[in-house]
């Protein structure tokens, strides 16, 4: 869970200190990361780098919204590399590891 490097006090201040809207947030970017990565997986096997950089991009917007640093600076690593279309060596079990890491986050 380190990997995500969750700045709790960052998510709060952005939920207006509000612990059930910051659990929502949460849910939310559970649920929408869970169907980008799926998004980034498809378009790895067909070579689509806009594709890859685009499901990126949303992931690294709603992770960065909520603090979580490390998943936004690889999210943004896949968007770059996308958009470059050098989809060589990109693996989505490291977005896909920290996607699952969200479910162990306790507010």
């Amino acid at each position: 869970m380190s990997d995500l490097q969750w700045n709790k006090k960052f998510a709060l201040e952005q939920a207006g200190d509000d612990q059930d809207l910051l659990t929502e947030l949460l849910d939310l970017l559970r649920s929408s990361a869970r169907g980008d990565l799926q998004k980034i997986k498809a378009s790895l096997k067909v070579g689509d780098g806009d594709g890859v950089a685009d499901a990126a991009h949303s992931i690294k917007g709603a992770s960065a919204s909520l603090g979580f640093e490390g998943l936004r600076a690889v999210a943004y690593e896949f968007e770059k590399r996308g958009r470059a279309a050098e989809l060589a060596g990109l693996d989505p079990a490291v977005i896909e590891n920290m996607v699952s890491a969200l479910d162990e986050i306790v507010i």
